[in-house]
């Protein structure tokens, strides 16, 4: 069965189940290798389906994923969607109450985890688990030699489930359905050149929409995936020449940490590689000049997606040829609507899209719904982008991330964008801090480039030079690394938090 004639985004690779190539290393013991077949992996995903089936959970019925990267995650993942099951990826970095709210909002029937994180699921929900424990999941599976009858979904029957990650508020569910993301994946292979040779990399979490494109888009091209359970740089760094990557994935902070693997780096096979792929959040000029000198054959590209959208709305070429500026985000994909609402004009200003990847709502927030989606099917991202005189678009920020500082208003990532061309900064975060006067001031932290010489007063000034005086940060704190959350991307709302808390303790003393 594929996707073609089931619909369902479980079978997704299925076109490569009968062969002996390599699908799967799995690292979650990186001294320990792990290595799965088309077959083996395809015949896994049936016998998950095959389980939930024995096991009385019905098409609909939710099921939740609470573990690090490994391939069981990604049978459950498969195999659920097969059954006709919802798939529920939770954030294992994520507080325990909130980890109870998502099980008990998806109404999960079962929850499938590593067996230190089964603890976290409340009593009364049946948890099978990976490594050995009570209700394991080798025993959950039940093997067949027949393919298993996927289920055929209808139009708005639900896939997949992620949910958001909760920085305004609870997260929420975000339904997407099989028909839209079976489209989705084929437009992304074809649009990207996603090809049987490759081999891509997972260590971002399998919980967020980055890795799970990835894995998805490289399976149904019939290549090679390599996953971590987390990221680590130097095992990164090592895969590369081991395992001969071409295609490497992640968010900036990411490559920011690879990078400052030097020596490792200079040791290590990097030939292989022809794609590195970046999302989530802005690269700065510095950070692509450092990756062009370290993989000086390979594209570097800067994606952008919302889970909510799809989530991928820009291919990586131009129907013309045109070559890519190399800050652009892309142009749009075939079949994806795009408008450009209240901004200064029609080339720029928060982005709608419309498309068959666009999620069906959130689950069981009606209101929330109708705050985003129109009833004929628009998306509004609360993202600005800008488009160019040849159609090529660039992120500039999020719409919630803008601040107003004496009556103009400041897009951090600009800001961000300006202090990481200066040479000693390797990264740069804005946040507003509340001021009496002005009503918010930007704050900056930053990462100084190793054996820099900078200052406050220097970052002070440099900002001044080559940026509007509004939005020269007040106070700047250098730090060796910046907060992540779990998906690997800063934490802003918790550089926000000390922002708050400073500028109070300095008006305080102050006065």
């Amino acid at each position: 069965m594929n996707p073609s004639e089931s619909g369902n985004l479980g079978d997704v690779f299925s076109a490569h189940a009968g062969s002996d190539r390599i699908a799967v290393v799995d690292l979650y013991d990186p001294a320990n290798p792990r290595e799965f077949s088309y077959r083996a992996f395809n015949a896994a995903c049936d016998a998950v389906a095959n389980g939930l089936l024995m096991a009385g959970i019905q098409p609909g019925d939710r099921v939740g994923i609470l573990a690090l990267n490994r391939v069981e995650f990604l049978e459950v993942l498969f195999g659920a969607m097969r059954a006709g099951c919802v798939p529920v990826m939770i954030n294992v970095k994520l507080p325990d109450d909130t980890v109870r709210y998502i099980i008990g909002d998806a109404a999960m029937k079962a929850v499938f985890s590593d067996l230190d994180q089964a603890k976290r699921v409340p009593e009364g929900i049946r948890t099978i688990t990976f490594d050995g424990g009570p209700d394991p999941f080798e025993e959950f599976k039940v093997a067949s030699d027949a393919p298993f009858p996927s289920f055929f979904p209808g139009r708005g029957d639900i896939a997949e489930q992620p949910y958001t990650s909760g920085s305004t508020g609870r997260p929420k569910g975000v339904l997407l359905d099989h028909i839209g993301q079976v489209w989705m994946i084929g437009k992304i292979v074809e649009s990207r050149d996603i090809r049987e040779d490759d081999c891509s990399v997972i260590s971002a979490p399998l919980y967020h929409k980055n890795a799970l494109l990835a894995v998805k888009s490289a399976l149904s091209a019939g290549g090679r995936i390599v996953i971590f359970s987390r990221f680590d740089a130097k095992e990164y760094v090592r895969a590369i020449e081991r395992y001969r990557l071409t295609m490497l994935t992640g968010v900036p902070t990411m490559y920011a940490l690879i990078l400052q693997q030097e020596k490792l780096l200079d040791e290590t096979d990097l030939s292989s590689v022809r794609n590195c792929s970046m999302g989530s959040a802005p690269a700065s000029d510095s950070l692509l000049d450092s990756l062009a000198e370290r993989f000086p054959d390979a594209r570097l590209n800067l994606n952008y997606g919302i889970t909510e959208g799809g989530p991928i709305l820009f291919a990586w070429k131009h129907p013309d040829g045109l070559p890519r500026p190399r800050m652009s985000v892309g142009f749009p994909i075939d079949g994806v609507e795009i408008k450009l609402i209240d901004g200064p004009d029609e080339n720029q200003g928060i982005l709608c899209v419309r498309s068959p990847g666009v999620m069906k709502g959130y689950h069981n927030l009606p209101e929330a719904t109708a705050k985003v989606l129109s009833s004929d099917g628009w998306m509004n991202t609360g993202d600005i982008l800008r488009r160019d005189e040849v159609g090529w678009y660039y992120f500039v920020d999020r719409s919630d991330d803008m601040f107003v500082c004496a009556g103009e208003n400041i897009y951090p990532g600009e800001v961000e964008a300006m202090l990481e061309r200066h040479e000693d900064i390797m990264q740069a975060v804005v946040v507003p801090a509340p001021n009496t006067l002005k009503a918010h001031v930007p704050y900056a932290w930053v990462v100084a480039r190793e054996g820099a010489s900078i200052d406050e007063a220097a970052v002070k000034q440099y900002a001044l030079k080559n940026g509007p005086v509004y939005a020269h940060p007040r106070r700047v704190f250098f730090v060796d690394a910046l907060p992540l959350s779990g998906t690997n991307k800063i934490d802003r709302r918790a550089l926000e938090a000390q922002a708050v808390e400073i500028a109070r303790r300095e008006e305080a003393g102050a006065a």
